[in-house]
């Protein structure tokens, strides 16, 4: 065990010193195809791939400790004929590991499926209409979280607050509206929600509510999802033209945003109470939060500082528990400085992070602490990662190494 840690710290030491060394190669617009002399029609093609090596001290006595994986493999597409309209298509696969490989490719853990597929209309100067398989999500900042620049190794998991449960992989099927208002920026949606989601259990009499009511209620009662998250760009105005939102801009913006967000699913939970004979019967679920987003540089060396801060409030109705998910508040904040150094060449950003989730259903709270360091080779668009995830519930109680290296084009 002592020898597979070393391992892990050991190559992250290493390439942290090869960082160092070497400048990063120009990134200018990545691969991008013009149909005209103007660049306004066009395609642009995006892929990464985030590839993972991680120790566990909590496994099983059977299981081996260290283990590879390959998190993110991804291809995003997007294309314009003119501004007035957008085609948007990203497909590709996540967690694949030794649990997940297929012997020859064929099983469900080793398909690419897509994530997002949306068509969007522009419908004023700074307002559009659009619908599809979208991320255009609301709740928070952490729930509209790209991929591409996370400030942490990967996402707060339970920010992701409705995956697999109202959406495909955190992807609703509806329409959405975006734009801003001066310094607001806006998205809301209106979804179906999934039939056949990630909680299958039926509700026992008297007991805790599942998620399912589409399933169990039916699409008049409980077909329809809704969204929106609203953020005010205090100093830069950060761009909304995909979803995606950044997790750090390594200094090379000023900002600071507060936002707020919602989502809500009528009739979503579903209860078999007794007083009623054990007829089902459907209760809302509401998931709020607040949040601020800080990024900027300190002074002319090229260091700065990252700083993020969100309070959820999460209904999925009475007693509700499964997974990750529950009836209960969050409380998460991370915050990463990066070091001086040339904004054209590698730099190191160090980072912690915390989270709290409580839970009606129990008594324990759910605590995650995290520490890690980012190297960056050319700026996000690669680098490497190394973190130490802690986290205690319940009979668990133990920490994750994990080092990823990144690189998208």
């Amino acid at each position: 065990m002592r020898k597979s840690l070393l391992l892990l710290v050991g190559l992250c030491f290493a390439s942290l010193q090869f960082v160092t060394a070497q400048s990063s190669p120009d990134y200018t617009g990545g691969l991008k195809v013009k149909f005209d002399e103007e660049g306004k029609k066009y395609l642009r093609i995006i892929s990464w791939a985030q590839v993972q090596a991680s120790y566990t001290d909590d496994v099983p006595e059977d299981a081996s400790n260290t283990n590879f994986n390959l998190r993110r493999a991804r291809v995003l597409m997007f294309s314009q004929i003119n501004d007035k309209f957008l085609l948007l298509t990203h497909f590709g696969l996540n967690s694949l590991n030794s649990n997940t490989l297929s012997p020859v490719g064929k099983g469900e853990g080793s398909q690419l499926f897509f994530h997002d597929v949306w068509a969007q209309y522009k419908i004023a100067d700074k307002h559009a209409v659009g619908g599809g398989l979208h991320y255009f999500n609301g709740i928070s900042r952490l729930n509209n979280q790209s991929t591409l620049n996370m400030l942490t190794l990967d996402n707060n998991r339970q920010s992701w607050a409705t995956i697999g449960l109202s959406d495909q992989f955190a992807r609703h099927l509806g329409i959405y509206f975006k734009g801003s208002f001066g310094k607001l920026q806006y998205r809301v949606s209106v979804n179906d929600a999934i039939t056949n989601g990630l909680d299958s259990r039926d509700p026992e009499a008297d007991g805790p509510a599942v998620y399912g009511g589409r399933r169990l209620l039916g699409s008049a009662d409980a077909g329809k999802t809704y969204a929106g998250y609203f953020d005010f760009n205090i100093f830069d105005q950060e761009s909304n033209f995909l979803p995606y939102k950044v997790g750090t801009y390594l200094g090379a913006k000023k900002i600071f945003n507060v936002g707020a967000g919602f989502f809500l699913h009528p009739n979503g939970a579903v209860l078999a109470p007794m007083d009623k004979g054990g007829e089902l019967e459907g209760q809302d679920v509401a998931i709020f939060a607040v949040d601020a987003f800080y990024d900027a540089p300190l002074g002319e060396d090229g260091s700065a500082l990252t700083a993020y801060a969100t309070f959820q409030s999460n209904d999925y109705g009475d007693n509700y528990f499964f997974s990750a998910y529950g009836t209960g508040s969050m409380l998460y904040g991370h915050v990463g400085y990066t070091f001086a150094g040339d904004l054209a060449k590698a730099r190191v950003q160090p980072y912690v992070s915390f989270a709290s989730n409580s839970y009606d259903a129990v008594d324990d709270n759910r605590n995650v602490f995290g520490v890690g360091a980012n190297a960056y080779l050319s700026g996000n668009n690669s680098k490497l990662t190394l973190e130490y995830k802690h986290q205690k519930f319940g009979e668990s109680d133990g920490g994750t190494l994990t080092l990823q290296a990144m690189i998208y084009l």
